[in-house]
């Protein structure tokens, strides 16, 4: 073989090896979404609810017939009384795994985070797992102090914002969050902005994206924002949309609301609010949620304006499907 035809030949081997190399650098660096489903659920308010009991069965009874890989709650689930253990026992009826979230009126009574975590069987205030082939972080945004303006703690400390960072550089597998109170803005956590910024860093600083979704409650909305290509989806309250005092109004009869008061406060939901959510191994990720109707006067027939809020109150969660191999 001639010598200008051996480089030429070697060139095109090299160059074949070349792109044989980059393909597979690009395919190990493809993320990959094993099949994953679980049931997830917010605010059920068992303290203030009478048919708060009943409203968990449905949704164990529901997870259980459509077995899913795990559950969550989102936090406001109850207070750490000894008449609540029949809330506790029918929650651990469902056969997988069971994780919880902290919400600022679990503490209601005056019991701390780390009675909570015992009276739930929680690892800690805020950790992570992993199951099927995703990385779940579980935040704790009741820390800091209360002002007037809040009338609870709804931070992260710095403890647990380095805590954080740590975790999520520990994994490699596409990331989901739960947190009680919303990131998506300063009404939810206070801090949430310096919270993106680390979520939004360990997709920076990953080779693919690994933070893909943020679900939270407290607000007893349905919607979700898209930010900086992560999406922060609210679940909506198992029970009720709050009111408050100026627009009290009654939605059980009298021997109930004598014995639940503050339900006057709130617009209750006939049927339990919850969503399912399936992942596919194509990446799609759908979540299915249940749709009911306001118990006695919408919020609306109560007199409320409908600008009081941006979001306005539904007894329903949305369905939502979303492409996680895209960008956005």
């Amino acid at each position: 073989m001639n010598r200008r035809l051996f480089i030429k030949s070697s060139s095109l081997v090299a160059a074949a090896v070349s792109i044989d190399v980059q393909a597979i650098a690009a395919e190990s660096y493809k993320q990959k979404f094993p099949k994953l489903r679980f049931g997830i659920c917010a605010d059920l308010h068992y303290d203030i609810m009478p048919d708060g009991l009943s409203r968990i069965n449905k949704f164990i009874d529901a997870m259980q017939a459509e077995k899913v890989d795990f559950i969550v709650q989102m936090g406001d689930f109850c207070k750490v009384l000894p008449q609540n253990q029949p809330l506790l026992d029918a929650w651990s009826r469902f056969k997988g795994p069971r994780y919880h979230v902290i919400g600022n009126h679990d503490t209601d009574g005056g019991s701390t985070r780390e009675q909570v975590v015992e009276f739930w069987k929680m690892p800690a205030k805020y950790y992570s797992f992993d199951q099927k082939g995703y990385h779940f972080v579980v935040l704790d945004a009741n820390e800091g102090e209360a002002t007037p303006v809040r009338k609870y703690p709804s931070m992260l400390s710095h403890q647990q914002l380095s805590w954080l960072e740590k975790d999520l550089e520990s994994t490699t597998l596409p990331v989901m969050v739960f947190v009680h109170q919303g990131l998506d803005s300063d009404s939810g956590v206070e801090n949430a902005m310096k919270v993106r910024y680390i979520l939004e860093q360990a997709n920076a600083k990953s080779k693919t994206k690994k933070v893909h979704m943020v679900f939270s409650g407290h607000h007893h909305k349905d919607y979700m924002n898209t930010i900086n290509g992560i999406h922060y989806i609210q679940i909506n309250s198992m029970s009720n949309h709050f009111m408050g005092k100026k627009y009290m109004a009654p939605s059980f009869n009298e021997a109930v609301l004598a014995k639940y008061p503050k339900l006057k406060e709130v617009c209750p939901y006939k049927e339990p609010l919850w969503a399912t959510v399936a992942i596919d191994t194509s990446g799609i990720f759908k979540l299915s949620g249940q749709k009911s109707s306001f118990l006695g006067k919408s919020p609306s027939e109560r007199g409320r304006p409908r600008l009081d809020d941006i979001v306005p109150a539904v007894p329903y969660v949305s369905d939502w499907t979303i492409d996680l191999t895209s960008g956005g």
